[in-house]
């Protein structure tokens, strides 16, 4: 294998290890390479701290001169939480940057490229471009549209099914699925979900490990309990309460009165609103009529679909209120994947828009 995919490959390592603690900035990583060798590693650990250019260029010093610096995503060349990549690589005698991906931000999108070399130095980019952009993707979408990237995940039976018919559903999936999904949370911004699977289910929306990640419950017509579990140890501010009706003052959670979209809570309304509060990702764990309103509307990026080796017949659909009237109007996934977790599959994918 060709030395510049080994190093690329490291870097991309690195970033994964930013994972749910970046936001709203990307994960990036970062390695120092001279004369044949790894001098320093770096990525981004979290919002406001280096990026991960900095964080490989403060532990290499002054062996950084003439080094190459590989990096997942192209270098910074404004001022934001932090002062400009370019400026640091500049600084440290860097002869040589290789880019995976090109930074989507307007501000620089090839921009800071351009000024590197013009500086003298030797760039290249493209590298792993394909898997180091999916790394991103939640950061893509935020920064090119304004608003959170939105996973759906749904846990059912092989027939579709969410729930008895008397909302019996604990639990479909094994506890080897759950567990996963629990840990999947820390990757997102915040998790979402309707009204009746909080009253239904009464979940805590916990994350593992534990993280301040935000609750947003729809609640077209006011009915949440102040007593609900997810409340409970949960910042006020870290709750985003969307419904139809006039505030209530009794419950510990940012109220928000929203627009109404066929008598249900708008959600591309809620995207923007919460896209504009640097929430890049959402999760939507529930329920059917959730679910199915999102793909209604063309707002889901990615399915995430635990499908337990179960039949149940008769029962709640996994995804309610979308219709198809015609073969050629099904969603289809593209870029699926298939993974076993305990005695469960599941099936990732992306909505063909």
């Amino acid at each position: 294998m060709n030395n510049d995919f080994i190093y690329m490959n490291r870097a991309w390592e690195l970033a994964l290890q930013g994972w749910g603690r970046t936001s709203p900035n990307p994960m990036v990583g970062a390695v120092l390479v001279k004369n044949g060798k790894i001098i320093a590693e770096g990525f981004h650990h979290y919002c406001g701290g280096d990026h991960a250019e900095v964080d490989a260029l403060k532990k290499a010093g002054s062996k950084a001169l003439g080094a190459t610096l590989y990096v997942t995503l192209e270098p910074c060349g404004h001022s934001g939480r932090t002062p400009p990549c370019t400026e640091a690589i500049l600084k440290a005698g860097i002869k040589k940057v290789i880019v995976g991906t090109l930074d989507p931000n307007r501000l620089n999108n090839g921009k800071s490229l351009k000024f590197l070399q013009r500086q003298g130095i030797d760039v290249e980019q493209g590298l792993l471009r394909d898997e180091l952009t999916h790394l991103n993707e939640a950061f893509n979408c935020w920064i090119t549209t304004a608003r959170p990237f939105v996973t759906a995940k749904i846990a059912q039976t092989l027939d579709g099914k969410i729930a008895c018919l008397n909302g019996e559903s604990q639990w479909i999936t094994s506890n080897a699925a759950r567990d996963y999904a629990h840990r999947l949370r820390f990757g997102f911004d915040a998790i979402m979900v309707g009204i009746n699977t909080v009253v239904h289910d009464n979940p805590q929306l916990r994350t593992l490990p534990s993280k301040r990640v935000k609750k947003i419950i729809l609640d077209t017509h006011g009915k949440i309990s102040p007593r609900a579990k997810l409340l409970q140890g949960t910042a006020p501010e870290d709750v985003f309460i969307f419904n139809g009706k006039s505030v209530r003052h009794n419950i510990k959670a940012q109220m928000i009165k929203a627009p109404l979209y066929n008598g249900k809570i708008d959600l591309k309304w809620v995207l923007k609103f919460l896209g504009e509060r640097e929430i890049t990702s959402v999760l939507i764990e529930g329920g059917g009529a959730v679910v199915g309103n999102a793909l209604q509307r063309n707002l889901v990026d990615k399915m995430m679909i635990y499908a337990a080796p179960k039949i149940m017949g008769e029962g709640l659909q996994s995804v309610r209120g979308f219709k198809s009237k015609t073969l050629g109007e099904m969603i289809c996934l593209k870029g699926t994947s298939f993974d076993k977790i305990g005695e469960d599959i599941l099936i990732q994918g992306y909505p063909k828009g």
